[in-house]
């Protein structure tokens, strides 16, 4: 494993009582990489991924959910796609989270978000998630200011649950810059296969774009733990995004060392014909 990427994990990494200037942090660091060296990282990253899942997913006692978040175009989906790619689908569980509707709305807001938790051996994966609910309602004014702060303790006290009960919880924020999320939206303008991305209130949240900042640098701030923490991940370069959500991911799977469990007891003297 390349040096650089051994340190990105706790340089990325929100403490407990950080300050999160957003504006200070890079949306482009490399952490001296070079993205040639990238592909292969990457293949040998996956080899070890794949392995830890194997594990976690034959010893079904303990799971792990990885929340992303972003401004659009940061490259939540691509880096689900490059980051879980190869792994056994079977042992995967990726859920997106859409304005809430029909009986989700007749609920809690955390009713669907627990229900979509990943079971005792999977990976879950949030493609935007519970904090939809400390974002986009806050920067919108759909619920008000009282309501949507008091959901930092919600949260915070949701995610001890889940720990507790043997789900450990990585959260990314994939910290693009406005400039860079200019050039992909134009792009999804000027591509036709991916006009079906753009919708015109795109730009709608463009224009708020430093009121969701201050959304998102609350949030973070207010719902990282020692247990469940945050990492703050460059999104401007793709490969560097990819490699370091696929290390955070890789460092949470080896400090669970999951086990295979031990065979059925009678099995050594069987052999097949």
């Amino acid at each position: 494993m390349s040096k650089p990427l051994k340190y990105i994990v706790e340089k990325l990494r929100v403490a407990p009582g950080d300050e999160v200037d957003l504006a200070e942090r890079s949306t482009n660091e490399t952490f001296g990489l070079d993205k040639a060296e990238a592909p292969a990282l990457m293949a040998e990253m996956k080899v070890t991924l794949d392995l830890l899942q194997q594990r976690l997913y034959a010893e079904r006692t303990r799971s792990v959910l990885l929340v992303v978040q972003a401004m659009d175009a940061a490259g939540k989906d691509g880096t689900v796609r490059n980051t879980l790619s190869g792994l056994n689908p079977a042992g995967v569980r990726v859920t997106s989270f859409k304005a809430p509707g029909g009986p989700e709305a007749a609920h809690d807001y955390l009713w669907r978000v627990h229900a979509a938790c990943p079971a005792r051996g999977e990976i879950g994966v949030f493609n935007r998630s519970h904090y939809e609910d400390v974002l986009v309602v806050r920067v919108k004014n759909l619920v008000p200011e009282k309501q949507w702060r008091r959901r930092y303790h919600h949260i915070r006290e949701f995610e001890r649950l889940l720990h507790d009960e043997g789900t450990t919880v990585i959260k990314c924020f994939l910290h693009v810059s406005k400039e860079t999320q200019a050039e992909r939206l134009q792009e999804r303008l000027d591509d036709p296969e991916k006009h079906w991305k753009f919708r015109a209130d795109d730009l709608k949240d463009r224009a708020l774009w430093d009121e969701y900042q201050a959304a998102f640098r609350e949030a973070i701030e207010e719902t990282t733990t020692e247990d469940s923490p945050w990492f703050v991940v460059p999104a401007d370069r793709n490969w560097v995004r990819n490699l370091a959500v696929g290390r955070i991911l890789l460092e949470t799977l080896e400090a669970l060392d999951p086990k295979v469990p031990p065979p059925e007891a009678g099995l050594e003297n069987i052999r097949i014909v």
